[in-house]
């Protein structure tokens, strides 16, 4: 199981995700950052940044 905090990203979001892989993972995110962000689309960069904070649990 992979896990990722929003908040290791974006300081102040409290919002966690669980997948059993980090495509899983990353989809999920991608969703909260465009309902909850507001970005359109999620820039390569922090897609990286959300792949370096993915943990395994």
């Amino acid at each position: 199981m992979k896990a990722f905090a929003c908040g290791d990203v974006v300081p102040g979001c409290t919002t966690t995700f669980t997948g059993p892989d980090d495509d899983a993972v990353l989809a999920q995110v991608a969703a909260h950052a465009t309902a909850d962000h507001g970005l359109g689309t999620v820039p390569p960069e922090l897609v990286e940044q959300v792949r370096a904070a993915i943990v395994l649990v």
